[in-house]
């Protein structure tokens, strides 16, 4: 059994994770509120991830850039990567425990207040590292010219023979007028 369980060990540890990440966790606020700005930053660059938080005024961004600045050093320290070359691979906020109060009411009742915190982790990778990998987008790049291929004669073609359906005509009535009545107008 022993051996069973350290053959095991051995396997998780093999196959563990190894992009840098970085984890907050208990953290006064809800994850409805975390995710918002989470999803600004997903699959964005390190340093526009980190510039979008600095100039984003939510609550959770004040966090976000902790743990952000947290992941890079990781990245940096651990698995002697540039921060020039990562991205935010993965990003998300999972709910912790709820904490549950109480507010009086009238007539001797209450209200609860439920106060949430969150469980939140971001991974980076490096760019063109990994297939999943989406390259960055810069608005800034300009894309060169394809080769020019010769230009094809376009063929001319006869008209086409096949005619849409038309729409039934409207009733039209006309009405006389003074001057066709008094003509003796006819219709």
């Amino acid at each position: 059994m022993a051996k069973r369980m350290r053959e095991k060990a051995a396997k998780i540890q093999a196959n563990k994770d190894m992009r840098p990440h970085a984890t907050a966790r208990y953290v006064r606020i809800s994850p409805s509120k975390v995710r918002i700005v989470l999803d600004i930053i997903r699959g964005k660059g390190y340093m526009d991830a980190m510039a979008i938080l600095q100039g984003t005024p939510k609550a959770a961004s004040e966090i976000l850039i902790k743990l952000l600045a947290s992941a890079g050093a990781n990245a940096e320290n651990n698995l002697n990567m540039s921060k020039t070359d990562l991205y935010v691979a993965e990003a998300y906020a999972n709910e912790g425990p709820t904490l549950k109060r109480w507010w009086p009411r009238s007539h001797g009742s209450a209200d609860t207040i439920l106060k949430r915190t969150s469980h939140i982790t971001i991974v980076l990778d490096e760019r063109g590292k990994t297939a999943i990998s989406k390259p960055a987008k810069s608005k800034n790049v300009v894309a060169e010219p394809a080769e020019a291929k010769p230009a094809e004669p376009k063929k001319q073609t006869a008209k086409s023979t096949t005619t849409k359906a038309k729409a039934p005509a409207k009733k039209t009535t006309t009405k006389t007028t003074k001057a066709q009545s008094a003509k003796g107008g006819e219709k």
